[in-house]
């Protein structure tokens, strides 16, 4: 069985509710019938229920059936979900008129139902940019306590079995936060290890990654991801995290016991936490293309329940899997 099919094994045992804003949406209603036909979540689909039945019947996707679904403009609980809104926002002013306005809109009624706990998580994005899916939930659900920063992890599967976790590797920040201080880095660390343990399923084995491997180096930037990996360990002290390591020090063994003697993660790392975007995002891209690996993300995490966003080019079958890591990261948050 390979980690999809684990991942999505996994998500048939939690059972969640997963809520797809984007229910008239063509490759959005067939991820939710195959998802349905397969018991990998319960599914609630926003949208006018006579325009879903008439597509569901035009594609053929008798398990739309079983689904929730829910009229964003009309439906039993848009007076609690108003007033959930306005003692959320009324430090910054949101009136019962303006709240009223915003939750017709599904992307708000989506991360409403969350925060309400009427849903568990939710993955939109086949029509909608990623700012418009994510300002709902900065807004409402929010980040977990402690973590202040949201940040991007793919799961990387190698064709080598000699690295990380039998070729697993999990990367971040490869998605969302450019520039991020110690403690923001620190706050990644601690964020990506729930989510390798949530979906990938083995235990995290953390490198701090830099230029520098113990003091081989003297700079700034080796001072964040040295200063990082401490306030990591303050915020968790069960975490097996080191750093600062090289990229070679840490998933080469050989070489990690050469730069980096009685590491416990030297050489034998299956995280990688990268100082900056930049680096990440150009590490796992050239990863999958060189190393021909399977890239599988990004899965944002720091929030305080999981909400995912698509690629507007999505497939089908990128849905589905989405769904099914979404209520992996769902159930580990419970």
């Amino acid at each position: 069985m390979n980690l999809l099919e684990q991942i999505k094994s996994k998500a048939k045992q939690h059972n969640m509710r997963i809520v797809l804003p984007e229910g008239t949406e063509e490759r959005t209603l067939k991820a939710a019938n195959e998802i349905l036909k397969e018991g990998i979540a319960r599914i609630i689909l926003i949208g006018k229920k006579d325009k879903i039945l008439q597509l569901a019947s035009e594609y053929n996707l008798g398990a739309i059936k079983g689904s929730t679904i829910i009229d964003p403009d009309q439906h039993g609980k848009m007076e609690e979900y108003v007033s959930l809104m306005v003692e959320l926002r009324k430090h910054k002013g949101l009136t019962s008129d303006a709240a009223l306005e915003l939750i017709k809109d599904p992307l708000y009624l989506g991360t409403m139902m969350i925060k309400a706990g009427d849903a568990d998580g939710e993955v939109a994005g086949a029509m909608n940019a990623t700012g418009d899916v994510l300002r709902p939930a900065f807004q409402f659900v929010k980040t977990l306590p402690g973590i202040t920063v949201v940040s991007g992890a793919f799961i990387m599967i190698m064709k080598d079995k000699e690295f990380g976790e039998n070729g697993l590797l999990v990367f971040a920040d490869c998605a969302v936060h450019p520039d991020p201080d110690e403690r923001e880095l620190a706050e990644i660390a601690v964020a990506t290890a729930k989510t390798t343990k949530a979906i990938a399923g083995f235990e995290p084995r953390i490198a701090m990654l830099s230029f520098s491997t113990k003091g081989s180096a003297q700079h700034e930037l080796v001072d964040k991801v040295v200063n990082a990996t401490r306030i990591a360990k303050e915020m968790n002290p069960d975490l097996k995290i080191d750093g600062e390591l090289q990229a070679d020090a840490a998933i080469i063994e050989s070489i990690g016991i050469k730069k980096a003697p009685g590491s416990e993660i030297a050489g034998k790392a299956n995280v990688l936490i990268f100082p900056s975007l930049d680096v990440g995002n150009i590490a796992y891209k050239l990863v999958q293309r060189l190393a021909h690996a399977e890239a599988i993300g990004p899965v944002l995490q720091g929030m305080a329940a999981p909400i995912n966003d698509l690629s507007r080019g999505c497939s089908v079958s990128d849905i589905v899997n989405l769904v099914a890591i979404t209520a992996n990261q769902a159930y580990g948050e419970r």
